[in-house]
């Protein structure tokens, strides 16, 4: 069966319509344009240029806006889901009723299981279909813009595999295997899915579907170390929480949401990637099972920084109360 069959009847046979590639669309649209790019094949050939014809209707604003939009979509909604369905996971008490109530959610642990792998396959089908359908833009074309297009869908936050929420269900999957009673073996979300450790420096790898694979460095390029507190910003790269704040010239108790909007990544140096930051809670609760006594040494570390923190704030708001 050809994917874009495939895909339109995964995406038909959802019970609630979710947002897609249109795949089907968009093949149209290569279709009308192949005609005039064979006709400048030779143009191109003459010019020793990869690139698409100034008249091409669809370089000049039909596919990439249309693509740009429709990945915003399925992003959005995978973001939205994961993040419920992680609420709903480590939440507890009355928390966890108010949850289940408002988003008529099951909170028994077999439904969380289903909804999890829902999500990974709605995800990785839809990463599939944009990079055949950028595959098919450029063989059409004789260009490299379906490629430069990735990095362009990348720098503005809409790539699945960027996702901060895929890491965290990558560790919601491994957090289950490990706790799940031992006579009984959860179902999978992932295929391929752990937590390894290469001189020490730990990362979380996964093979996923159509030889799409993941593989996430879980050392902080602040403090170089295995991140404590982790967050991930929104460029994607996760820090421990008090380095991120420290980058930021934030102290503890303002927090990271009072970052300057012009601070920058200290690794990619992409402004404005404080402000939606994440708390990856549950790699949170990884890594303190997996690294205990580092976990336990660094959290006395940080406990006795973070009351000094306190202190200074205090004591600043007390001379400024006083007005000294």
């Amino acid at each position: 069966m050809k994917f874009c069959k495939k895909y339109q009847e995964y995406m038909q046979g959802q019970e609630k319509k979710l947002p897609g590639v249109g795949f089907k669309n968009l093949k149209k649209i290569l279709k009308k344009c192949r005609g005039d790019c064979q006709a400048h094949k030779g143009f191109h050939e003459s010019l020793g240029s990869g690139t698409c014809p100034d008249c091409c209707s669809v370089c000049d604003g039909t596919f990439f806006p249309a693509l740009l939009n429709e990945m915003s979509a399925v992003v959005g909604c995978f973001n939205e889901r994961a993040q419920k369905l992680l609420e709903l996971h480590l939440a507890s008490g009355f928390k966890k009723y108010f949850i289940l109530f408002k988003g008529k959610l099951k909170g028994n642990h077999t439904a969380l299981i289903q909804e999890g792998k829902d999500l990974v396959t709605y995800a990785m089908i839809n990463v599939i279909a944009i990079r055949k359908i950028l595959k098919k833009y450029d063989k059409i074309h004789y260009s490299k813009q379906g490629q430069a297009f990735k990095s362009q869908a990348q720098s503005m936050h809409i790539e699945i595999l960027q996702s901060p929420w895929l890491c965290e269900l990558m560790t919601f999957h491994i957090n289950l295997r490990e706790t799940s009673v031992k006579s009984r073996k959860a179902p999978a979300l992932f295929d391929g899915c752990s937590l390894t450790f290469k001189d020490g420096k730990p990362s979380l790898t996964c093979e996923l579907f159509d030889s799409v694979s993941l593989d996430v460095d879980l050392t902080c390029s602040i403090c170089l170390d295995t991140v404590f507190d982790p967050v991930s910003l929104t460029c994607g790269h996760i820090f421990c929480y008090m380095c991120a704040c420290s980058s930021a010239s934030v102290t503890i108790v303002d927090g990271l949401k009072a970052a300057d909007p012009k601070k920058k990544c200290p690794l990619c140096r992409e402004a404005g990637v404080y402000e939606g930051f994440v708390h990856l809670e549950e790699l949170h609760i990884l890594l303190s099972r997996r690294c205990h006594e580092y976990w336990e040494e660094r959290l006395q570390t940080e406990r006795m920084e973070r009351i000094k923190q306190v202190k200074e704030h205090w004591e600043s708001q007390c001379r400024a109360f006083m007005g000294v």
